[in-house]
């Protein structure tokens, strides 16, 4: 595995979405490179059981010193980043 990771999401990051996410993201969670990148530029929606994923992937890269970014968010996800105050959570490329 390399020092660079990207993640991409498409479509609608719901409660079902993120539970079967979850399963398939622990090779994300177990990344002990430099940096990981979550690409939202197809991402329509993202719920609460979503944002906590994003927070859990947060949670295990910053112990590591591991660097992690979101990239591609529209206006809708930037909002609901914005009431969440997840904004001041996490870092934009």
């Amino acid at each position: 595995m390399g020092e660079y990771m990207t993640v991409a999401f498409e479509g609608r990051f719901d409660t079902a979405a993120a539970s079967s996410a979850e399963r398939e993201l622990q090779q994300v969670f177990d990344f002990a490179g430099q940096e990981i990148t979550l690409d939202c530029t197809r991402l329509d929606y993202i719920s609460s059981s979503g944002l906590r994923l994003f927070l859990g992937l947060l949670k295990s890269t910053k112990p590591k010193g591991i660097r992690l970014f979101i990239t591609g968010m529209n206006s809708d996800l930037k909002q609901v980043f914005a009431m969440t105050g997840f904004d001041s959570l996490f870092e934009f490329k």
